[in-house]
């Protein structure tokens, strides 16, 4: 016989004693003693954890000194760069275009149409001035290295 066949025939077992119904002698076996459960809940034993007891100042040193470890203080950041009369306006009219609309409409203003037109002209040309002015290229003042280059 071939290893195949002897996989057929037991497939074939297989399906034959599908409805037929299980050997009831796995029923009379008793629990094991370790899967019984008592009858009463046993409440499990509490810990009690108490802190560290120190002799002397000595051990708050060190305790301070450890806390103070791994502690980091960056640098103060950078003054910002100072903008120009164009870009500080882009900027407004960025953000005061659609803050005059959302204004408008929780006050529930009657809006002009010259109105709507000028705050969302205004939206789109902060918009369009502050990408044209961005400028493609490295700034001026970042050297020859231009970082990694691969």
């Amino acid at each position: 016989m071939t290893p195949q066949s002897d996989e057929d025939e037991v497939w074939r077992q297989i399906v034959a004693s599908f409805n037929e119904t299980a050997e009831r002698d796995s029923a009379d076996q008793p629990w094991p003693d370790s899967e019984n459960v008592p009858a009463e809940p046993v409440e499990p034993p509490r810990r009690i954890v108490k802190p560290p007891e120190f002799a002397d100042d000595e051990a708050d040193d060190e305790r301070a000194d450890d806390e103070d470890e791994g502690h980091f203080v960056p640098p103060p950041p950078p003054p910002l760069p100072k903008l120009d009369l164009p870009t500080k306006l882009a900027w407004v009219a960025l953000f005061g275009g659609p803050a005059y609309l959302l204004i408008a409409a929780m006050a529930e203003w009657h809006m002009e149409g010259w109105a709507l037109f000028t705050a969302v002209a205004a939206f789109i040309g902060g918009f369009v001035a502050l990408v044209v002015r961005m400028g493609d290229g490295p700034p001026n003042d970042s050297g020859w290295d231009d970082g990694a280059v691969l």
